[in-house]
């Protein structure tokens, strides 16, 4: 619709500047001719003066404003077919005393035409010049004046207006044919480019839809350069975060469920046993020794979960303070001596040395503590726990290293994964919920820092992390401290 209005607006303006235009160009015709015309009859009139001797009495008395109507006929027939166009010569009261063509003859102009050629110098319309035309002409009008500004007549000429409607006709159509054509070119690129700009939207639409009814594995085509590009592509890494998002959730609800399932059917079969007199009571207590551990993992398995939802969550605020972190290591390795016996592992690098941390020392505490945890844990009987603490310029990075077999090259980039263990089978024997190294990584990201893990299969594993490091004390001017 838009279209076709601006179709009809240009072709308005068109054919109102081609009329005007054809307009204009006839008027300078019509008054050419005209001047055409009284400069012949000045022509006869000077011919006339020459030879005013052998002018007979009869002669004179037919004159019309000095010159007789032959004289004016001959002067002017020619301009009239040669301009194509009907003149009048009538007197200064309108009186038509010579018309070509004849048929205008004997014929008289409204005298108020006559007073508004000679008050404007000219005259110009479009009709009938008071009926003499049968039909519409363009008119155009001059006084003839003399020497001494006597109005002696006037001259009019005249062009059928039939012309313009034969021209604006002509026009009309070729407006029409190159109107249709266009509007035919331009409603196939229309759609064309419509289609070209919906489809992707249409594509973006359906992949909503797909993911309103819970696939997430919908994707957008991802075609050119152009903002519905730079859509489909947004569009596609939001589908991928919802998909790897839903899949963790789905990870998460399986994981909690297995987790909770395995201590709580150990300490419902062993109950269950006591209970019905499978289990002999001569060995009750070895058994309720084993619901008690089971107790506690799960215990531990809820606490676990519920510090991780608070720190995700932003519950968890950040005190952080300028410490030791030799602080929090010897407070972990004294915490796990009686374990650390038990296994015979010995404790390699620690060597205290003061090295001062800006973090929250009860969050760091709870990372040196599942780091220990997870070392002792799979270091081999007889091994070794290595700690180690580099400090530089702006950072101070803790290691925590472990003998024994190691992490696969494959396991190591899911560690810190909720729940992830390496051994998939998640049996009683398997201890930890693999909650632990997620907690950590989450602990030291809110303190600033950055955890990793570096581990040779067979051989080691070890687990860095970072920490800002204080800034160095400002020193005290030796006035000041003498005059303390």
């Amino acid at each position: 619709m838009l279209l076709i209005c601006s179709i009809a607006v240009m072709g308005f303006i068109q054919m109102y500047l081609a009329m005007g235009y054809f307009l204009e160009e006839n008027g300078y015709a019509l008054r050419a001719t005209i001047d055409n015309a009284i400069l012949a009859m000045n022509e006869v009139e000077h011919d006339k003066k020459a030879a005013h001797e052998t002018f007979s009495e009869a002669a004179k008395a037919a004159e019309f404003a000095g010159l007789t109507a032959d004289d004016i006929r001959r002067g002017i027939t020619l301009t009239a077919r040669a301009a194509g166009k009907s003149i009048l010569v009538s007197d200064a009261y309108g009186n038509v005393v010579l018309a070509i063509p004849d048929d205008y003859q004997n014929t008289r102009v409204p005298m108020r035409v006559c007073d508004a050629a000679f008050s404007r110098g000219e005259y110009d319309e479009i009709g009938t010049l008071g009926g003499i035309f049968k039909s519409r002409y363009y008119i155009a009008g001059k006084p003839i004046v003399d020497n001494s500004g006597r109005l002696r007549g006037f001259v009019f000429a005249g062009a059928s207006a039939d012309s313009l409607t034969t021209y604006l006709g002509n026009l009309f159509s070729t407006f029409i044919l190159s109107a249709g054509l266009m509007l035919m070119v331009s409603s196939v690129l229309s759609i064309v480019l419509t289609n070209r700009m919906t489809t992707p939207l249409r594509r973006i639409t359906h992949a909503a839809k797909r993911f309103g009814s819970g696939d997430f594995t919908a994707r957008v085509p991802e075609e050119g350069d152009d903002e519905l590009a730079q859509l489909a592509e947004t569009f596609n890494t939001m589908a991928a975060s919802l998909e790897k998002i839903d899949q963790s959730r789905r990870s998460f609800m399986g994981n909690i469920a297995h987790e909770l399932r395995t201590p709580m059917t150990t300490i419902k079969g062993f109950i269950d046993g006591m209970l019905d007199g499978t289990i002999p009571p001569e060995s009750r207590d070895h058994y309720l020794e084993i619901v008690s551990e089971e107790s506690g993992r799960l215990t531990r398995l809820i606490k676990n979960m519920l510090d991780i939802t608070k720190l995700e969550a932003g519950e968890y605020k950040v005190n952080a303070s300028t410490y030791d972190i030799w602080e929090s290591i010897t407070s972990v390795v004294f915490g796990a001596e009686q374990r650390l016996e038990a296994n015979h592992i010995k404790i390699a690098g620690f060597a205290p040395t003061k090295t001062l941390v800006v973090a929250d020392q009860d969050l760091v505490h709870q990372v040196l503590y599942n780091l220990t945890d997870n070392a002792i844990k799979f270091c081999n009987p007889g091994g070794e726990i290595r700690y180690s603490v580099t400090q530089t310029k702006d950072e101070v990075t803790i290691g925590v290293r472990n003998t024994g077999a190691g992490i696969s090259p494959d396991a190591l980039p899911f560690v810190f994964d909720r729940f992830y263990k390496e051994d998939k089978s998640r049996g009683l024997n398997t201890t930890g919920s693999g909650l632990g190294l997620h907690i950590c990584k989450v602990l030291i990201n809110l303190s600033g820092g950055k955890i990793r893990v570096e581990s040779k299969e067979g051989e080691y594993c070890e687990f860095l992390f970072t920490l800002p490091a204080a800034p160095p004390a400002s020193p005290i001017k030796s006035g000041k401290l003498k005059e303390s």
